[in-house]
C-alpha cells in the first residue's frame, strides 16, 4: 500500500517532489523510504533529476496495450518468475545470424550458479536456446546454416558434425524442447524451448542449472514451467 501511495503521489507533482516531502507526506520514515525509492528507481517506476522525482518509463509501459508491447517486455517478468520458482538462471534469447543474444536474464541466487550478462552472444549449435530454434527452422534456413555457420567444439560433448547434429534436432522437434548437458560449458546442463511468434521462431528461453544439480525432478518441473511460459508468450495479442 506505501509503495501505492508514493507513485500516486509522485504522478501527483507535476515538477517532481523531494524525498523528504514523499516523506511528510506518506508518514514514511527515512530510511524505509530510501529503499523503496531506490527500488522503484531500479526499476523504471520513478525516475530521479537531482533531489527531484518524477514517474518513469515503467508506468507507461503499464498503461500500454498488451498489443501494443513488445515480446522482450512481456517475457521480461515470466523469465523473472521461472527464476524465483526455480531458483535457477533463467534467459529469454533473439536470434542473431547463426548466434543467440541474451535479451533478458535473471541469475540465481544460489552459490554455485550458471550467469551471464545481456547481450552476451553465444552459436547455437551448443546451447539448449539455440538448438531450440535450429530445430523449428524452415529447411532452407537450416540448409544455409550447415552452409555457413562455423561449429567450435567446447567441449567433448559439443555436437560439431552435420549428421549427429540433424539426429538431436530431429528429436529436438519431436518432444517440443532442447537439452544441453556440458555441452558449451563443462558443468551446466540446460533446457530450452522456442517462442513461435508471426510463423517464425526468432526468440527462445532456457534455464540453466550446474549439472550437479539437474536430475529428473529438476528437469520435468523445468519442462513444465518453460512450456507455461512459452504459451503466454505465444498467445494471439
Amino acid at each position: 500500500m506505501r509503495t501505492l501511495d508514493l507513485i500516486e503521489l509522485v504522478v501527483a507533482y507535476r515538477t517532481g517532489v523531494v524525498a523528504s516531502e514523499i516523506s511528510a507526506s506518506l508518514s514514511i520514515p527515512e530510511s524505509s523510504l530510501s529503499y523503496l525509492l531506490g527500488t522503484l528507481v531500479e526499476r523504471g517506476y520513478l525516475v530521479r533529476q537531482g533531489r527531484l522525482y518524477f514517474p518513469g518509463a515503467g508506468l507507461d509501459r503499464l498503461r500500454q496495450a498488451q498489443d501494443e508491447q513488445s515480446l522482450v517486455d512481456r517475457a521480461a517478468p515470466l523469465v523473472k518468475a521461472l527464476r524465483n520458482q526455480l531458483n535457477e538462471t533463467a534467459s529469454l534469447f533473439m536470434l542473431t545470424g547463426w548466434e543467440v543474444e541474451a535479451v533478458v536474464t535473471e541469475t540465481s541466487r544460489q552459490t554455485l550458479r550458471y550467469a551471464l550478462d545481456v547481450g552476451t552472444r553465444t552459436p547455437l549449435h551448443c546451447v539448449a536456446a539455440g538448438k531450440a530454434l535450429l530445430a523449428t527452422m524452415p529447411g532452407d534456413q537450416l540448409t544455409r546454416y550447415f552452409d555457413e555457420a562455423e561449429r567450435e567444439r567446447f567441449t567433448q560433448n559439443t555436437l560439431c558434425e552435420r549428421k549427429e547434429l540433424e539426429r538431436e534436432l530431429a528429436k529436438i522437434k519431436k518432444q517440443g524442447y532442447a537439452r544441453t548437458c556440458n555441452e558449451y560449458t563443462v558443468g551446466i546442463s540446460a533446457i530450452g524451448m522456442v517462442v513461435p511468434m508471426d510463423g517464425r521462431a526468432a526468440y527462445s528461453i532456457s534455464v540453466s542449472v550446474p549439472t550437479p544439480r539437474f536430475d529428473k525432478h529438476v528437469e520435468r518441473k523445468i519442462i513444465d514451467l518453460l512450456a507455461k511460459s512459452v504459451q503466454t508468450l505465444s498467445q494471439e495479442r
